[in-house]
């Protein structure tokens, strides 16, 4: 099955562990360095193959060596990136991240290319073949916040495309923006602080609430090692983490979308749904960078034996 993948692509620079930054032009040894493709677009695509989906993913990069990296990277796991468009005289969007001994992940990053994505980006063809689109930091590719892609993201809906959401920034007016996409997609997954910044609530659950009177069928919120609130017109649930060793948090809201899409596609009810994405963020949090630790479905599956 299809999956389109729209949004947000980054080339992730990580290094572990980071107890401090050195002073002037001292050296730190560390364990590990890695590059990764990473973003709500790209991340999300990758675990999605992983998890046996045939992905297309679409958005922009530059023309600069990153955006060669990127494209490498992400065909050798396996996803079509025919469609990104390259930008002549911009840069990829990247991030540099020192992770802490504990998982944590202060960052160092530059939008790049993801602020130039609007409609015409998108191949209308591509999105009405796909059983599912995920948005990826549909805050930060507000370009595409136009009445034309709305009707699109309408149309493949009523066709049986599932259409799921997920964002990227911490920035309210950003967050605030995305809500017109709301109306427009079954499920939107923002993290804890993103949900109560899109809305001005107090708790997950109010804001939970609030962005599901904006219209998508479910709203899950994802809350880190408390696992993620699942709030539909049936109700609110809170679905528990699993318990692993954490080296790494970033892309865990990445696997999340990822295993979370592929319990929908496998005809999987939203709670199941969502247990599959809370195993695929353990997965990941065991290594450095969102792919990491994300092997393949059957191994997902077993976790969940």
């Amino acid at each position: 099955m299809t999956v389109v993948t729209l949004g947000v692509h980054i080339v992730d620079i990580l290094t572990r562990p980071v107890s401090h930054l050195p002073d002037g032009q001292d050296t730190v040894l560390v364990d590990q360095i890695r590059l990764t493709a990473a973003g709500s677009a790209a991340g999300t695509a990758v675990d999605l193959v992983r998890l046996g989906n045939r992905v297309v993913s679409l958005g922009a990069i530059g023309d600069d060596e990153l955006g060669d990296f990127l494209l490498m990277i992400m065909s050798r796991h396996g996803v079509d990136v025919s469609g990104l468009r390259r930008r002549t005289g911009e840069q990829t969007a990247a991030s540099i991240l020192p992770i802490r001994p504990d998982g944590g992940r202060p960052s160092f990053h530059t939008p790049g290319a993801n602020l130039s994505v609007t409609m015409a980006d998108v191949d209308p063809g591509v999105l009405r073949t796909a059983r599912a689109v995920h948005l990826g930091g549909v805050d930060v590719t507000f370009g595409l916040g136009d009445p034309a892609f709305f009707a699109l993201l309408d149309e493949i809906r009523a066709a049986g495309t599932i259409v799921t959401m997920d964002l990227l920034s911490e920035l309210p007016d950003l967050l605030g923006m995305a809500r017109a996409f709301l109306p427009h997609v079954d499920y939107v997954l923002p993290n804890e602080s993103q949900a109560m910044a899109m809305t001005g609530a107090a708790t997950p659950e109010q804001a939970a609430e609030a962005l599901l009177a904006d219209g998508p069928r479910g709203v899950l919120v994802t809350l880190g090692e408390q696992g993620s609130l699942v709030v539909t017109e049936a109700g609110a649930t809170r679905v528990p983490a699993r318990k692993v060793d954490v080296v790494d948090t970033t892309g865990c809201g990445d696997a999340y979308c990822a295993g979370f899409l592929t319990g929908l596609l496998h005809g999987h009810d939203v709670l199941t749904a969502a247990a599959w994405g809370t195993a695929a963020a353990a997965s990941v949090a065991t290594g450095l960078g969102s792919d990491a630790g994300l092997t393949d479905l059957d191994t997902l599956l077993e976790q969940l034996r």
